[in-house]
């Protein structure tokens, strides 16, 4: 280390001098952290790599926030991660940052161990998570926090209508269901109950391996349980309607289907 940066000087600190532009920034901050997290789930925790987007509101008379501050943040993180974390990162930006308002959230791959239906052979699954968190100042003073949780499932659907009409099988594809839901700050809900959510209402559920036995239970299952995109998507969202813990939703589902070439979707939001 050059022991000059030991001295104390004055230097400029220019993104706190004041501009005169009378333009309040909205968002103002980092994005595209690539950053090493350990999560914490029902099975354990495990480790994987969140991709990260934190910014602040800057005042019209502010020239810059202090970029930096961003990072030395998220390098404090060491404890597991689950939505408490999110919050408490969230709150303390603001001050950190001399700021009225604040965004973080993170990008990752979230692993579920899971036992398969018949054999019971353990492997792991993978599902792409994001969590949000919006803190803001209100004319008291106090921060508020609106906390979000984003889920990607992927599971199996199978066509009613080509059930009906079929002498022999029915066609089938592997489907994304994807819910957006907002929480209470205070409200605890992990990433595993989203998850039930979408695989209890599909035709069957996915397991990252199965045996021969495993293989039958899976379809049989999704043929005695046939649903459309319509199906799933009402499905899942009457499951996130009826979760008191869930302030509003967005729920879409796609399914990449097998006979045609293109994919067919379904859409539901709800503000509770």
């Amino acid at each position: 280390m050059n022991p000059a940066f030991l001295k104390s000087c004055a230097m400029p600190d220019v993104q706190s001098t004041r501009d005169e532009r009378a333009l309040a920034i909205e968002q103002v901050g980092i994005r595209g952290v690539h950053h090493p997290l350990t999560i914490r789930s029902r099975t354990g925790n495990f480790s994987s790599v969140g991709l990260f987007e934190m910014d602040v509101a800057l005042a019209a008379q502010v020239k810059g926030t202090h970029m930096s501050r961003f990072m030395a943040l998220l390098q404090k993180q060491e404890t597991p991660v689950d939505s408490t974390t999110v919050v408490t990162m969230v709150r303390d930006m603001l001050p950190l940052l001399d700021a009225q308002a604040g965004h973080v959230q993170f990008t990752y791959t979230h692993f579920v161990k899971k036992a398969a239906p018949v054999s019971g052979v353990e492997s792991l699954m993978d599902y792409e998570v994001t969590w949000r968190a919006a803190a803001k100042q209100n004319a008291a003073g106090i921060t508020e926090v609106e906390l979000g949780l984003r889920a990607q499932v992927p599971v199996m659907s199978l066509c009613p209508c080509s059930k009906e009409i079929s002498e022999f099988g029915a066609h089938n594809q592997r489907s994304h269901v994807t819910m957006d839901v907002v929480l209470d700050s205070q409200t605890l809900m992990t990433v595993e109950d989203l998850i039930t959510a979408a695989e209890s209402e599909a035709s069957s559920e996915l397991w990252g391996l199965l045996k021969r036995p495993d293989e039958k239970w899976v379809t049989e299952r999704s043929y005695s349980n046939p649903k459309f995109v319509e199906d799933l998507v009402r499905d899942v969202a009457g499951r996130l309607k009826g979760d008191e813990r869930i302030r509003s939703f967005a729920v879409e589902a796609e399914n990449f289907e097998s006979i045609h070439n293109h994919s067919a979707f379904a859409r539901i939001s709800l503000n509770k």
